[in-house]
């Protein structure tokens, strides 16, 4: 891809959600951390702090985000399996990535909780019955959000962010 943020592309919503489907994104979930973990197995303190892009966050910094995401996202599910269309507040995430937690803990500390999260998250996702996956979230800034559209999206969401550290791996030699 041309657009160095995007490497696999931008985030396409399905036409139709069937249970098939949901299997799929549940299985991708559950596989995202250990995907992440193989991505920055080895990788020094110095090639953790690189930016993944010239003016994007740190190799560190990714695995941070997708913690604080995940963890949201997690949160986002149960509020709506529990609420009628409960309004979620979006948050910054770049003001996030830039607290000290996420420029300068150890990775180990968001890769532990995002191992733990999706345990939960798929035990959780694993006993919902199809139509709570219809059951909608007010997003402060996206607007009503069907839990089968941001199941797919969060199936997606770890790929573009281990590309990004594996795409800065090749082209560093690393």
């Amino acid at each position: 891809m041309d657009d160095p943020r995007f490497p696999i592309g931008k985030f396409t919503a399905p036409s139709s959600y069937t249970a098939e489907g949901r299997a799929a994104f549940i299985r991708d979930i559950e596989s995202m951390p250990g995907q992440l973990r193989v991505a920055v197995r080895g990788l020094s303190r110095d090639q953790l702090n690189a930016a993944y892009r010239e003016g994007g966050w740190s190799l560190a910094q990714v695995v941070h985000h997708l913690a604080d995401s995940h963890m949201n996202a997690y949160l986002r599910f149960k509020l709506t399996a529990t609420a009628d269309n409960p309004t979620v507040v979006g948050y910054d995430e770049a003001a996030w990535a830039r607290f000290p937690d996420a420029v300068s803990a150890d990775i180990e500390v968001s890769l532990s909780l995002l191992d733990a999260v999706h345990a939960r998250w798929v035990v959780f996702l694993k006993s919902l019955p199809p139509e709570s996956f219809e059951r909608t979230f007010n997003h402060s800034a996206m607007g009503p959000m069907a839990l089968n559209r941001v199941l797919a999206l969060y199936a997606w969401h770890g790929r573009p962010h281990t590309a990004h550290i594996t795409g800065c791996r090749a082209r560093n030699g690393w």
